[in-house]
């Protein structure tokens, strides 16, 4: 089930390896969807806005403590590109420990601060109550979503994308079953959805640990290796770290963006909810080739191999340009049929198509950008450079937040809508001049290595 992505032609490696990460990302999307559809039409408009609303909380928080807990196992796809069976192991007992202390801090501070950032972002008071009961509950949950999140990098990162994919599968069809348990049966609205999310990743992860334990053993420490080993905190933490800061920027970035949008009402928000699910679920061609590039990129900066890393970077570009014109023309066919599904049947879509159909004609235009974001970014990643791919996180904090600025002076919901497709662009050229550079850089640390030998 491993994936040595170090031989071979790069193009079948890396597409084989992206297939089940993309169809893994699409079920949760797809799952996220159908949480959003049996809420709006069983609960009510205002119940799908007030959920909707909490997802850039949601990335905040989830975002900062998977960024940590995925960028630790960098560098086990390193380790396992050199073929160092003992620094898999250490890496991934540094991983397990690291994050038990990021998701009880993460969650600590998440509960108590949760109603102020509610304020902060201009809930309205109508759906103030529902978006409180949604958002306490997931945080609280922090650690179910964590430690899946880890161990199906860890198995990513020695080549294994098939089984996080199995398990995605299983936690999507565990958590539509429990929404409609929860929601339509129990009764307990928007508390029900959120339960059936923690819950879900949760019977997830431990069937992933069930899964390491027993088929792939490279990934389990030894008894004597569970203690922190200070050289491999500092790698993991110099790569885990910023990339949750890149998420928490980031974030920050698309609450801003939130707060404007609320300005707008309980029909704006539901408008641009329900056009940004629809745009998620097409554009997760992206954040699955940014995985995938991770690894190749671990695996092959292990091994040494800058030319072959590059050479890696134009097939990802080849397959992002597809990815873009075929998201596109999918979101402007989708988008009238697909907003209904998420709303009651007292809803009148005409109030809330015009909020929905801006934040789509922005965006398509900016997929190819998005793509290249992605893919350079989880590259220098991969290489263990933390820090430009976070700067790339600040660009995109500073382009959101003027954006909304401009829209809450100009009182202009198109400039609100505006935030993401300028995040895009505005990082996606920073990216890609950045990877140029850690590119040389690491060619050069390589080259100076092999001189000294």
């Amino acid at each position: 089930m491993q994936l040595d992505m170090t031989t071979g032609r790069p193009m079948p490696i890396i597409l084989r390896f992206l297939i089940p990460i993309f169809i893994g990302n699409m079920f949760q999307q797809f799952y996220n969807m159908v949480d959003s559809i049996i809420v709006g039409r069983y609960v009510g408009t205002e119940a799908f806005a007030a959920v909707g609303s909490t997802g850039t909380i949601m990335f905040l928080v989830l975002g900062f403590a998977n960024g940590l807990s995925t960028g630790f196992t960098v560098l086990t796809s390193q380790r396992f590109g050199a073929k160092d069976a003992y620094g898999v192991r250490r890496s991934v007992a540094n991983a397990i420990i690291l994050s038990v202390i990021v998701s009880v801090v993460v969650t600590a501070i998440s509960l108590v601060s949760m109603g102020s950032i509610l304020h902060l972002m201009n809930t309205p008071a109508n759906i103030y109550h529902y978006a409180y009961d949604y958002i306490i509950i997931i945080t609280g949950g922090t650690g179910a979503v964590c430690f899946y999140n880890l161990f199906s990098a860890l198995l990513r990162s020695v080549g294994n994308s098939k089984a996080p994919l199995f398990f995605l599968i299983l936690s999507a069809t565990l958590n539509i079953f429990l929404d409609l348990l929860f929601i339509i049966g129990f009764r307990w609205e928007v508390k029900g959805a959120a339960i059936a999310t923690i819950a879900s990743q949760a019977i997830s992860a431990v069937l992933c640990v069930v899964y390491i334990l027993t088929k792939v053993k490279m990934l389990v420490p030894h008894r004597n290796e569970w203690k922190l080993v200070p050289e491999y905190a500092r790698k993991q933490l110099g790569v885990g770290f910023p990339m949750a800061l890149q998420f928490a920027i980031t974030a920050s970035g698309t609450m801003i963006m939130q707060s404007a949008i609320n300005r707008f009402g309980s029909d704006a928000i539901a408008g641009f909810n329900a056009s940004s699910k629809v745009g998620n679920l097409l554009t997760q061609a992206f954040p699955s080739l940014g995985q995938s590039m991770a690894t190749y990129t671990g695996q092959n900066f292990g091994k040494g191999d800058t030319d072959r890393i590059h050479e890696g970077s134009h097939v990802a570009l080849k397959i992002s340009l597809v990815a873009s014109i075929l998201g596109a023309g999918l979101a402007l066919l989708l988008l009238r049929p697909a907003i209904p599904l998420f709303l009651g049947g007292n809803a009148d879509i005409s109030t809330i198509l015009p909020w929905a159909k801006p934040y789509t004609y922005l965006s398509i235009i900016c997929y190819m950008p998005l793509g290249i974001l992605f893919i350079y970014r989880d590259m220098m990643q991969g290489c263990g450079y933390g820090f430009l791919p976070m700067m790339g996180g600040v660009l995109e904090l500073a382009a959101r937040f003027t954006t909304a600025m401009l829209s809450m002076h100009f009182n202009s919901y198109w400039l609100g809508v505006a935030g993401d497709p300028a995040a895009w662009i505005v990082t996606g050229i920073f990216d890609a001049i950045a990877y140029h550079y850690v590119i040389k850089d690491v060619r050069r640390r390589f080259d100076a290595a092999k001189a000294t030998e």
